[in-house]
């Protein structure tokens, strides 16, 4: 790990003077993902920003709102902990889908530390990018991609490019995107802004290294999450090679708005096959108009599944998708599933 400069901040404003100085420094909440990067040499930043003395509970707090376009909605401060948002009351009742989500992830401990922002912005966990030694156009632009031609079992199905085959490694993210969220930012001109949760991360096309659609020098302020009506017609779905501290192979967040006895509105999105989380909107489109049934939920998961562009390793994620999909819209309607 090389030597690095500390910087505690008390304000958004020392935030935002320090990222304007340093386009090399790093903000530093939980640390459960940046401090491994460090360690293994992935990130070097010269200066550490410690965001955890920020006020305000717009930052800390999980909210009802109250008025605004996403009156009913919740807003989950970025510097929460994980462990504190699955746990919210508000959360459980409304949002159980986001609970859920973040209590497959990663374990107890981690989620105790982790925050809210530094979740959305994880990077991936390929072994390749991880690996100095190794070509990886995320981590050194312009070497090439390892995975490519390497072990890529654990790598995307859909949207991937030439230059990168990277997932995004979130369980939380799949969730936010089922819900339709929205990323609350503030820049460094004191201009804040709303990210549709669709736009903020991106697909890698040429540049992989770019994660997400933030700008330079904006902070991540909170999530806020519009009210639905499908708590209690809503599941999430981890399948992994163990039962715990293990990332998805496959990964599906679904909700149903059930109408007179059929399906006015699906959300469907998956995690472990794409750069970022994917909405099944194929499978969402097919199923609006349609009864809740096990027939149903397997020709939208076949649907959506003929999109996959599997790679040499990873064309059992093909089927294992269609049959998460299925299974988590069967669970979220208490359906009998196999």
């Amino acid at each position: 790990m090389n030597p690095f400069k500390y910087t505690r901040a008390q304000t958004v404003a020392t935030v935002m003077q320090s990222m304007s100085t340093n386009s090399n420094a790093k903000l530093l909440a939980g640390g459960t993902n940046l401090v491994d990067l460090m360690k293994e040499g992935v990130e070097n930043p010269d200066e550490l920003i410690d965001i955890n003395g920020l006020k305000g509970t717009k930052f800390t707090s999980v909210t009802k709102l109250v008025s605004g376009a996403n009156a009913g909605g919740v807003a989950i401060g970025a510097l929460a902990t994980n462990t504190d948002t699955a746990n919210h009351p508000l959360i459980v009742k409304d949002f159980p889908l986001l609970s859920q989500s973040i209590l497959a992830g990663a374990s107890a401990q981690i989620r105790n530390m982790a925050t809210n922002g530094g979740n959305l912005l994880q990077r991936t966990r390929c072994s390749y990018f991880y690996d100095t030694a190794m070509a990886c156009n995320k981590r050194a632009p312009g070497t090439g991609c390892g995975a490519m031609e390497g072990i890529n079992r654990m790598h995307a199905i859909f949207g991937w490019s030439g230059a990168c085959i990277a997932v995004n490694p979130s369980d939380m993210n799949v969730a936010l995107a089922a819900l339709g969220a929205k990323v609350m930012v503030q820049g460094a001109n004191g201009q804040a802004r709303a990210i549709p949760f669709a736009d903020f991360h991106r697909l890698p096309g040429d540049e992989p290294s770019k994660d997400n659609t933030l700008a330079p020098g904006e902070l991540v302020v909170s999530i806020e999450i519009p009210k639905n009506k499908f708590a209690a017609t809503s599941y999430y779905l981890k399948v992994r090679d163990r039962a715990s501290y293990a990332f998805a192979l496959v990964s599906v967040a679904t909700g149903l708005e059930i109408t007179g006895g059929k399906i006015s509105s699906a959300r469907i999105a998956m995690g472990g096959v794409a750069h970022k989380p994917w909405r099944a909107l194929e499978a969402e489109q097919y199923l609006a108009g349609k009864q809740p049934t096990s027939d149903h939920f397997n020709a939208a998961a076949l649907l959506e599944m003929k999109r996959a562009k599997p790679l040499e390793h990873n064309a059992f994620k093909v089927e294992l998708g269609q049959r998460a999909i299925a299974y988590a819209l069967s669970k979220a309607m208490k359906i009998n599933a196999t």
